[in-house]
């Protein structure tokens, strides 16, 4: 059995395999977050295919993909708190879905429901960005994207106008996308 200093080594190695570009350099809890991330499929995949019928892990809302992070992260990232109000932004609240102060990390998931949706999750992920960038303890921001029917019609392309340092009033501001599967 492994201990969780050996899990969490090996997050951190499979998150600098998936690492997307050089100029992002996640640390610590950060680097643990992103490769838990990028293994949600394996996680999703071995709790749905269980020799014994057990439980079986559906992902058919946004509020399915949260609880599925949740478990995945918690027992590493001891501070992950779910839901999160970031307070009133012009005329409506925003809410994280979740934040570790201790990583300095605000995630983001995001179900694409349908087409329409996956045409225009590029406004909704830059409009968080402009939110978020103004909490004092965030330095991260990751959006995890579930997209089981594929409908965003440029994956690639999101992911380059996402996934990038930004600088906001002379703080850096990390900002990463996973889309699975």
């Amino acid at each position: 059995m492994n201990s969780p200093a050996d899990i969490c080594a090996g997050l951190a190695i499979v998150s600098k395999k998936y690492a997307m570009e050089a100029s992002v350099q996640p640390i610590g809890e950060f680097t643990s977050i992103v490769g838990a991330l990028e293994n949600f499929m394996e996680c999703v995949r071995y709790l749905n295919t269980r020799r014994n019928g057990g439980a079986v892990l559906l992902l058919e809302s946004e509020a399915d993909v949260q609880d599925a992070i949740y478990l995945m992260l918690r027992p590493w990232v001891k501070d992950l708190i779910p839901e999160d109000p970031t307070g009133r932004i012009g005329n409506r609240y925003t809410i994280k879905d979740f934040v570790s102060a201790s990583a300095r990390t605000i995630i983001e998931a995001k179900f694409i429901r349908d087409k329409d949706h996956g045409k225009s999750i590029s406004k909704e992920l830059h409009d968080d960005i402009e939110n978020y960038r103004h909490h004092p303890h965030c330095d991260n921001i990751v959006f995890f994207v579930y997209d089981p029917d594929t409908h965003i019609p440029d994956c690639d392309s999101l992911k380059r106008s996402i996934h990038a340092v930004r600088i906001y009033d002379g703080r850096q501001l990390n900002v990463l996308l996973i889309v699975k599967p």
